[in-house]
């Protein structure tokens, strides 16, 4: 059985995982893993102390996923944790790890910004919306099977 796509379809995927791999090869560059280079990410953007779960939230990654990065991350002195109220953890920078994540991750972090930046107002917005209204139909499309 062959799967029949429309070429913009067969276009658009190429292009979503080509973008899928270079964040692969930017990770792999910064020398951490994809997960932990969107833990680190996730931290210089929500800031420090930032809870595991609005991580996994993010960046729609498994807590499992995100749980066994961030103790990697933590074995590697990276970050440590810090104890909420209940089963909540905050996750932290640790000084090592702050070096780190300003040497390694916030160079890319500001590439992808000043990208977005270059786009005139018309294109970031038209690149959210096309982008939104493609998942919001395919959801459907998903729910439905």
């Amino acid at each position: 059985m062959k799967l029949k796509q429309e070429k913009a379809l067969k276009e658009y995927n190429s292009l979503w995982r080509e973008i899928e791999m270079l964040w692969h090869e930017i990770a792999w560059k910064a020398g951490v893993s994809d997960s932990a280079f969107a833990i680190l990410s996730t931290i210089l953007e929500l800031g420090e102390g930032c809870l595991q779960r609005d991580i996994c939230d993010m960046n729609y990654i498994s807590k499992q996923t995100i749980h066994s990065a961030i103790k990697k991350l933590e074995q590697e002195g990276l970050i440590v944790f810090g104890q909420e109220n209940g089963r909540d953890k905050r996750v932290y920078l640790t000084a090592e790890g702050k070096i780190f994540a300003r040497e390694r991750i916030l160079p890319y972090a500001d590439a992808e910004n000043q990208v977005f930046a270059e786009m005139s107002k018309e294109e970031s917005t038209e690149l959210l919306r096309l982008t939104e209204l493609y998942l919001h139909r395919l959801q459907e499309k998903i729910e439905g099977k």
